[in-house]
């Protein structure tokens, strides 16, 4: 059975710095792709980040990027979002994915999400 947990949303101020992390089970956690996805109330689930298997590529929405950063830890199996200079408008529930690797079509696993509200 395979499982993502997130973990590591809250509330904080304009300007803070958070780090999420998202634990998976019963993955080949390898063999997968690892996204972070964002979604607001009365809006679509939004792009964050994705890094491969190998933890050799990775890319951003630009909205994140050189604030964001996704890593995984390959034997811990868990993937990482940290965020900086963080701003209202990155307030929404955080999901991690799972996709396997060379796979452009929609992920297969998701986890539960985390709030992060980021006061201004």
């Amino acid at each position: 059975q395979v499982q993502l947990v997130e973990s590591g949303g809250g509330l904080v101020q304009t300007g803070d710095s958070l780090r999420l992390s998202c634990a998976t089970s019963g993955l080949t956690f390898t063999l997968y792709t690892m996204g972070w996805f964002r979604q607001t109330p009365g809006k679509e689930r939004e792009f964050v980040a994705r890094i491969t298997g190998g933890g050799g590529s990775s890319s951003y929405a630009d909205s994140v990027k050189g604030r964001f950063t996704i890593a995984r830890d390959n034997a811990k199996k868990t993937v990482y979002l940290q965020m900086n200079t963080l701003k209202p408008d990155d307030t929404a529930v955080y999901y991690c994915a799972a996709r396997p690797n060379y796979f452009l079509g929609e992920y297969s696993y998701w986890g539960q999400g985390t709030q992060v509200t980021v006061s201004s």
